[in-house]
């Protein structure tokens, strides 16, 4: 008896059976399917997944491969060139169609696009889906065709469109690829560290896959949504979604996501609309790098590639260390590293630290980003570091230099997260916890604190700092209209 030729459904970043249009598509077509994810080891490019990434994957894969065996098919692994993995998996099977997610990121739409030419010209139809994102990258336009530059008329013309692709629950049931496929054995990737093992906080906090990112909604929703919009800012507190890491690798879907917000709201109000800007700036960055592929190497703002960036490889390693003498800088640099994560508020702090105060480029810092955080995407990571440093679309104006004791002050007010990542300070009283250095010697000795040795002075004046980048950017050429 011979088999019916397959569909394909080739998952990225979308690692998930609910709502999965990819997967609803080859569905429809009445074939066997055939599940593959190819880890590219092939490409020299730079924005292959961080170690952060590596760890959170394994887990995410593995799920993946539970949920489809539980279903009747299985997850083929291959690692190598994508496009020819993908055409070897064609010829092994037969397939007659493939079906993928949409791709944001230049490199991987060169990939599909060369991949459609080789399999268009033996018959096969290969099909992208959007699985990743609320809206198509072309189906939000100006009045006058173009491309948004700026988030709030982005936002706006969002909300106006409107969600209009429907939302499919997860099968039952899948009618698996009857022959057996090669595929590489999930733990000979090594994906996870080994020695040392940095991922000790990583394992206890998160449950990669699509159960750990359903839980994780169900617990924002009832705990911390009805105060999103007052409380989101405060790092000491569970205030956030923390939803990003399984946005990232598409283990939960956007349009879930934000119907469950509305549900759970069903009047509106400012926490709702807090939470959906917050998933439309995920959005735009999105709609940036589709429009801008250059977004993660290049300043949007074209008279940035003359800003007379700093070399201090001192500055940066305390930076990444959590070791700059500025507490609220180090209590999230240091949640990064343990946590593979930081609060969105101290990101910001600290990015803009790295490009204003320390005056150093602001790929240096998202390099560091992708490498360790779960979320790196490339394009949030690109289109936020712009943000802060002023060349990106929408950019914060280059004189918004936070003042990092003030920011602590503000939202970590009691300093309960320095307290939590900055032991070393935790004795400190409230008062003088985001600047030490101010502090009464008496106060530092009762509370342990020896600054230069237990805890280092700060790596730069802080006005002294500010004032330095204030002259580079007025130096920088002037705009043109």
């Amino acid at each position: 008896m011979t088999t019916r030729a397959p569909a394909l459904v080739w998952f990225f970043q979308d690692l998930r059976l609910d709502d999965q249009p990819a997967l609803a598509a080859a569905l429809a077509s009445g074939r066997p399917l055939v599940a593959i994810f190819v880890l590219d080891t092939a490409s020299p490019w730079e924005w292959a997944p961080g170690g952060a990434g590596r760890w959170w994957l394994e887990g995410s894969l593995a799920a993946l491969g539970r949920e489809l065996g539980a279903r009747g098919a299985s997850l083929v692994l291959r690692r190598g060139a994508m496009a020819r993995e993908i055409l070897r998996l064609v010829e092994e099977t037969g397939a007659a169609e493939i079906h993928c997610g949409r791709a944001v990121e230049p490199w991987l739409r060169a990939v599909i696009g060369e991949l459609r030419q080789v399999l268009a010209r033996r018959g096969v139809a290969l099909h992208e889906h959007e699985t990743r994102f609320l809206f198509a990258p072309e189906r939000l336009r100006t009045q006058n065709g173009g491309a948004f530059s700026v988030f709030t008329p982005f936002a706006r013309a969002a909300l106006v469109a409107g969600l209009d692709e429907p939302v499919w629950p997860a099968p039952a049931t899948l009618p698996g690829f009857p022959a057996t496929l090669a595929g590489d054995d999930l733990a000979t990737w090594r994906l996870r560290p080994t020695h040392p093992d940095w991922a000790a906080e990583m394992r206890a906090l998160w449950a990669p896959g699509a159960a750990g990112a359903a839980a994780r909604l169900t617990r924002f929703l009832a705990d911390a949504f009805p105060a999103y919009d007052r409380a989101r800012d405060v790092p000491g507190h569970a205030s956030t979604s923390m939803l990003s890491p399984h946005l990232h690798w598409g283990e939960i879907s956007p349009r879930r996501v934000w119907q469950a917000a509305s549900r759970a709201a069903p009047g509106g109000g400012k926490h709702l609309h807090s939470f959906h800007n917050e998933m439309l700036w995920r959005e735009f960055s999105a709609y940036l790098l589709w429009h801008h592929p250059r977004l993660p190497e290049q300043p949007l703002r074209g008279e940035f590639a003359a800003m007379p960036w700093r070399r201090d490889e001192a500055a940066l390693t305390a930076w990444r260390r959590g070791e700059t003498g500025i507490p609220i800088i180090d209590a999230g640099m240091r949640q990064l590293w343990r946590w593979g994560w930081m609060h969105n508020r101290v990101r910001m702090i600290a990015a803009s630290f790295l490009v204003k105060h320390l005056l150093l480029p602001w790929r240096v810092g998202e390099a560091w980003f992708w490498d360790t955080l779960l979320d790196a995407d490339l394009a949030a990571n690109a289109a936020s570091w712009q943000w802060v440093a002023g060349s990106g679309a929408d950019a914060a104006p280059y004189f918004r230099i936070f003042n990092p004791i003030l920011q602590g002050r503000k939202f970590d007010p009691n300093g309960a997260y320095v307290r939590r990542f900055v032991p070393e300070l935790a004795a400190l009283p409230d008062d003088v916890i985001h600047a030490p250095w101010t502090a009464p010697r008496l106060v530092l000795d009762a509370a342990g604190v020896v600054l230069g040795r237990t805890y280092p002075r700060p790596v730069v004046d802080l006005a002294l700092g500010r004032a330095r980048a204030l002259a580079a950017f007025a130096a920088l050429p002037r705009r043109a209209a």
